[in-house]
C-alpha cells in the first residue's frame, strides 16, 4: 500500500511556467488595488473590469504550459498516493498528470452561475464576457474564490492533511489564510518538506527546507523521499 503524500502549492509554483501573479501583471492593472478586481463588492460595481481582468489572466493560462514542478509532482503517482492541495487557480497539475488535486481557491478555466453555485461550466476559450449565461437565464461569473468570501473547500483540505504519511509544501509563503493553517493538521511525526528559495517559516517542528525554486527542488525531493523508503 503506497503511502500517502500531501503536496500543498501556491503561486511559485506557476511562475515557472510564465503565470503572472497580480503584482507582476503591470500594465493597466498597476492602477488597481487587487480587491478592487477580485472581491464581491468589485463585481457588484463594475463587472466588466472584474471580467477583463480574469480573461487577461486565462490569456496567460492558455499559453502556459507545466514546468518541472509540475511533471516531477505527477511522477510522485507512481511511488506514493499522491494529493495536491492547491492555492493555484490554474490547472498545470492537472494538465502535468497529477490525479487528485484540490483547488481552494477556485479554478480559472471555469465559470458558475450567479443564482446557482453548483452550475459550473468549463470555458472553451479565454473569454468570458457580459451577457454569457447559464441555462437558467443567470449571468456567469468567474469560478474563483474572491476575497472576501468562503475558502468552502478548506474542510476537505484538512482532512486530506490530517491523513498525510509525508507532507510538501511547495511554491507557496504560508501568508494567505485560511491555506496556511493547513500546516496546524500535520500529523505529529510526519516527515514536512518545504521546497521555497526563501525559506518561509513553518511552525511546527522538525521541518527540511529545501531552498530552490520549484522545477529543482521537486528533484531535490525525489531523492530524500527514496530514502524514507
Amino acid at each position: 500500500m503506497k503511502k500517502k503524500l500531501v503536496i500543498l502549492s501556491g503561486a511559485g509554483i506557476s511562475q515557472e511556467s510564465g503565470l503572472k501573479t497580480f503584482r507582476d501583471m503591470g500594465g493597466l492593472w498597476e492602477q488597481y488595488d487587487v480587491t478592487e478586481v477580485a472581491s464581491p463588492e468589485a463585481w457588484r460595481k463594475n463587472p466588466e473590469l472584474v471580467l477583463q481582468f480574469y480573461n487577461e489572466r486565462r490569456k496567460q493560462l492558455w499559453k502556459a504550459k507545466p514546468n518541472a514542478g509540475h511533471t516531477g509532482i505527477a511522477e510522485l503517482e507512481d511511488w506514493f498516493d499522491v494529493e495536491v492541495v492547491t492555492q493555484n487557480v490554474d490547472d498545470l497539475h492537472e494538465q502535468a498528470g497529477s490525479t487528485k488535486v484540490l483547488h481552494l481557491h477556485g479554478e480559472l478555466r471555469k465559470a458558475r452561475s450567479l443564482v446557482d453555485p453548483n452550475l459550473v461550466y468549463t470555458l472553451e476559450n479565454w473569454e468570458l464576457e457580459m451577457g454569457d449565461t447559464c441555462e437558467k437565464g443567470s449571468h456567469l461569473r468567474p469560478h474563483i474564490v474572491w476575497f472576501g468570501e468562503m475558502v468552502t473547500e478548506i474542510e476537505k483540505a484538512a482532512v486530506i492533511v490530517q491523513n498525510a504519511d509525508i507532507f510538501v509544501v511547495v511554491g507557496t509563503s504560508l501568508v494567505v489564510y485560511p491555506a496556511a493553517g493547513l500546516v496546524h493538521y500535520i500529523r505529529p511525526g510526519t516527515p514536512v518538506f518545504v521546497i521555497d528559495p526563501h525559506k518561509p517559516e513553518v511552525f511546527i517542528n522538525d521541518v527540511e527546507y529545501i531552498q530552490e525554486k520549484a522545477g529543482r527542488g521537486v528533484e531535490i525531493l525525489k531523492e530524500k523521499l527514496q530514502k524514507l523508503e
